[in-house]
């Protein structure tokens, strides 16, 4: 991976002076540099090519809202951290629109160090000039959906409790009702009456309801009008299903909570891609479609004619800005090319591209262009050759009950 540059921007001296040791360690691997304002932070981005900015939030004159505002504006490309304080909530609200991901302020080394790495390799996804444009072209993209980072500030305090996470829920009446819709569905396997945000957080969890929050803040964020070839109401049942579809494989292979957890996580924003490009560059992506339906092939194949770049890895950037998990980041980039996964073995990405093609194969109308297939070899350098099978008719059985339920 090549060197990649960050700015950091603090009016207190002795703030970068501390970030300035902490990261002494990481030298050979970034370029950093350092501002006391926005103006001195802006006169460095004309200069210098930046892949990252961590602003502080309270600063004289140009505070960080604007500061970010302003470089989401004239740089779409560079990652947009804020640091923040727990004095700053209101504050922090107010730069959703703006900002990739929040850090508290003071932070943790290691958690700075893997955050800016992650940041740095995101600009690795990228990996032509032809989709560096593509990722361009789409403007700014959405920042963290303003329900979900509320909740994500709020479960810093140690004192939250399930009162105050089904508060904010409870205040949009859309997320709630979307929230309880999906509890109490066949897919989630409790059989009994959910009838109250706070009742649904109690049985989920609030990592559960987080991530249901997430997809549904996704979709209507970035919804697009509707075209011809393309259903949003018909990708968030898929990607609800495909989420449940996962958890199950992930149950049956795994007994490690953080797989079948990333599995549903990932399996909820896997298809974020086709809908971020479709709200942005509408023309081109109902250009993909018709190829795929067309010219029988995989809309994967097509996106890739277009774009130089399919829904996975535009998604996996996307979702990998927003800052979450590694796995989930990395299963949504890869659950059409397993063949590009570092290492051979269960995991979300695999869990998550079984039961895409479970789907699919399980309705078959609902696909456009060519039927996705399972990945054998990858299967087979696992070890898990001829379990796809099973994990179709563990899908097909929750589809039946979701179908019953309907």
């Amino acid at each position: 991976m090549t060197s990649k540059a960050v700015l950091f921007v603090d009016d207190e001296a002795n703030i970068l002076l501390g970030l300035k040791r902490m990261l002494r360690s990481m030298r050979n691997e970034m370029d950093f540099h350092f501002a006391e304002s926005g103006s001195e932070a802006l006169t460095i981005l004309k200069e210098q090519e930046v892949h990252v900015i961590v602003s502080d939030m309270r600063m004289p004159g140009m505070d960080g809202a604007a500061l970010l505002t302003t470089v989401m504006e004239q740089y779409p490309r560079i990652v947009r951290i804020m640091l923040t304080g727990h004095a700053d909530d209101r504050s922090i609200l107010q730069t959703i629109p703006v900002v990739h991901q929040f850090l508290a302020k003071p932070s943790d080394p290691e958690t700075l160090k893997e955050i800016l790495s992650r940041a740095c390799a995101l600009q690795e996804l990228i990996s032509s000039e032809q989709l560096k444009t593509l990722v361009a072209g789409l403007g700014s993209l959405p920042s963290l959906p303003e329900v979900y980072a509320e909740l994500q500030e709020k479960t810093k305090d140690p004192e939250c409790g399930i009162g105050d996470i089904s508060a904010i829920i409870e205040r949009d009446l859309a997320m709630s009702t979307k929230v309880l819709q999906l509890v109490n569905s066949a897919f989630y396997g409790l059989y009994k009456s959910v009838d109250s945000p706070a009742r649904a957080v109690s049985l989920l969890g609030v990592d559960t309801i987080k991530t249901l929050v997430l997809g549904v803040g996704i979709f209507t964020e970035m919804a697009p009008g509707k075209a011809d070839g393309f259903s949003l109401s018909e990708l968030w049942t898929h990607s609800i299903a495909t989420a449940s579809f996962a958890k199950k494989i992930a149950l049956e292979e795994s007994n490690e909570s953080s797989v079948v957890e990333n599995s549903y996580i990932a399996g909820i924003v896997h298809d974020v891609g086709k809908l971020l490009l479709f709200s942005s560059l509408r023309e081109q992506y109902l250009q993909a479609i018709d190829m795929a339906e067309s010219e029988s092939q995989t809309l994967c194949q097509a996106e890739r004619q277009v774009f130089d770049a399919d829904h996975g890895e535009v998604g996996g950037y996307l979702i990998g800005l927003w800052g979450l998990p590694g796995p989930v980041v990395e299963a949504v980039s890869f659950h059409h090319q397993l063949e590009k996964y570092p290492e051979a073995s269960f995991c979300p990405a695999l869990a998550v591209h079984a039961a895409d093609v479970a789907y699919y194969l399980l309705n078959p109308d609902q696909c456009i262009g060519k039927t996705p297939v399972i990945n054998n070899a990858f299967l087979e350098q696992a070890g898990l050759s001829g379990r796809f099978e099973r994990w179709l008719e563990i899908c097909k059985e929750i589809q039946v009950e979701g179908q019953k339920d309907d």
